[in-house]
């Protein structure tokens, strides 16, 4: 069976790459996916399946069964893009300025379009369902994710598995971990409100620069005081905005960050460390403040037997040349919503291209597109394989 599929997927690859290339010349960013997903309904309205469109968004959920009684199990891909102008010299650059599939999200969804076509054409060989989750909005909290699953797209499914290109691991590798694989990842603001004055008479001001200066220092030493050594935990200032003039002092400075933690615990701590930094800060330097933590995607937390599973069947895949644990990424990803409400994995399929290799979110990010046929050839053998687990 899974020769067969194989088979397909080879043959379907240049459709892939067509797919894809598409895709990446007609970028929408998340939450404004309105075309991408049509033309997700038009790809299965040609081939005959059954879809529902508009799931908690402008997600696409369709249904491909078997013609045998077995599990339900779901594949998901992502099919956002970023807000960043392109600087590729390629024949098929995003023609949408200030938009560009960055991240590998339009390799995705071509991947596993043609996955469920070729799944589709074996129907009557199949045993159980597969249920074909097209993502948007993964790159933006809230996310797509959390109000597909509300909406109902794990209703009857036994395990999910997932997959990201990833252009910093190198062709043939597939990566994969039990447990913690990517970190939560929550945002927080702060405005702290002084009062302003002339830069030489400082007597009659409270300086908002110094006291922002002090919460950074102090928020640093959450990590490596607060949080035990064993457990891992990034903050992050990321911006500090205070004042226009150089003899001006500012009354108000704002500044944002970002926390990235692998367990609740962790999670939890951090917060209210600095809620009661900032808060003792601005209490001894006699001003107001505002501080607001945004909790943004959980971390993807792999099962253990899917993991095992995933780990197994990806050393026989056709151009997979290594199967192996990688470290955890601080990095965030909204799958973490699917793999809290049923069994799965969530891997990555090597896709370092030729050259340099741009990571992630860089303005050429690009990856080597026979990538997306070992990562259908993946999933799609997760999905027979599991069947008999």
């Amino acid at each position: 069976m899974k020769l067969q599929l194989f088979e397909k997927l080879d043959n379907s690859y240049q459709d892939m790459v067509q797919i894809r290339r598409y895709l990446h010349m007609h970028p929408e960013v998340s939450f404004e996916e309105t075309e991408t997903a049509k033309y997700i309904q038009q790809f299965y309205d040609q081939l005959g399946v059954s879809y529902e469109a508009n799931v908690g968004g402008n997600g696409v959920v369709a249904r491909i069964k078997g013609t045998k009684p077995g599990k339900t199990i779901a594949l998901r891909a992502d099919f956002d893009a970023l807000p960043i102008q392109e600087m590729n010299d390629i024949s098929y650059k995003s023609t949408i300025a200030g938009a560009m599939h960055a991240c590998g999200h339009d390799g995705h969804t071509a991947t596993l379009l043609q996955l469920a076509k070729s799944l589709h054409e074996m129907r009557d060989h199949l045993a159980g369902e597969y249920v074909i989750i097209h993502q948007h909005a993964e790159e933006m909290a809230p996310g797509g994710a959390k109000p597909m699953v509300e909406a109902g797209c794990l209703n009857g499914v036994d395990a999910i598995f997932g997959t990201h290109l990833w252009s910093q691991t190198p062709f043939g590798t597939i990566e994969h971990r039990p447990g913690p694989m990517m970190a939560s990842a929550d945002r927080f603001e702060i405005t702290i409100q002084g009062r302003g004055g002339h830069g030489a008479m400082p007597q009659d001001t409270i300086d908002a620069v110094t006291i922002g200066a002090q919460l950074i220092t102090y928020i640093q030493q959450i990590v490596s005081r607060r949080v035990d050594p064993i457990k891992s935990a990034v903050v992050t200032i990321g911006s500090f905005n205070a004042g226009d003039a150089f003899n001006v002092i500012a009354g108000e400075a704002k500044m944002s960050g970002t926390v990235r933690t692998f367990s609740p615990e962790v999670r939890d701590i951090v917060e209210a460390e600095i809620e009661r930094i900032v808060k003792g800060t601005c209490l001894a330097a006699n001003c107001s403040y505002t501080f607001n933590f945004l909790r943004g995607y959980p971390p993807v937390v792999n099962h253990e037997k899917e993991a095992a599973f995933l780990s197994d069947i990806a050393k026989d895949i056709p151009g997979v040349n290594a199967s192996l644990e990688c470290a955890p990424l601080m990095v965030g990803e909204d799958f973490s919503y699917y793999l809290e409400k049923v069994p799965g994995v969530f891997f990555f399929t090597g896709a370092m291209p030729e050259g340099t290799a741009y990571p992630h979110h860089h303005p050429k990010f690009n990856f080597r597109e026979e990538a997306m046929l070992i990562a259908a050839k993946t999933l799609g053998a997760a999905v027979l394989d599991y069947q008999n687990l």
